[in-house]
């Protein structure tokens, strides 16, 4: 699993400006999904979060792995995409993997194949008689 693949887990809505609650705008990510996708131990994703036991919110720190923002000490720790892809790039000098996979054989593209074949020789046939 690369950093830019995310399995994303469901969140429950954040505090916005003036006490207003808003849905998050894009789902976030668990400890597990966050650990497949730095594929690393579960203890080195605790270790790199920023999280404090006296505090249930710490201020931002850009050497660490920064949460979203928690109601209850209780609450899982949440993490944006956007979050795990900057720690990973930044951190951990981990550079996205992206791959791609032929697609299938199918009848269809066998199909394709063949018009494009005859398509290919009607222009070259073309061509020739213009010369």
């Amino acid at each position: 699993m690369s950093v830019s693949d995310f399995s994303h887990s469901p969140l429950s809505e954040f505090p916005g400006p003036m006490g207003s609650a808003f849905p998050s705008p894009e789902p976030g990510l668990s400890i597990d999904d966050v650990q497949r996708a730095l594929n690393r131990s579960r203890a080195s994703v605790y270790r790199y979060t920023n999280t404090d036991p006296e505090l249930l919110n710490p201020p931002y720190d850009a050497t660490k792995l920064n949460p979203e923002l928690r109601q209850h000490k209780d609450d899982p720790l949440v993490f944006r995409p956007q979050e795990v892809r900057r720690f990973a790039e930044e951190i951990l000098g981990l550079q996205p993997v992206i791959q791609v996979q032929p697609a299938p054989e199918t009848v269809t593209t066998d199909l394709l194949r063949q018009i494009l074949e005859e398509l290919k020789a009607i222009r070259h046939h073309l061509e020739q008689q213009q010369r």
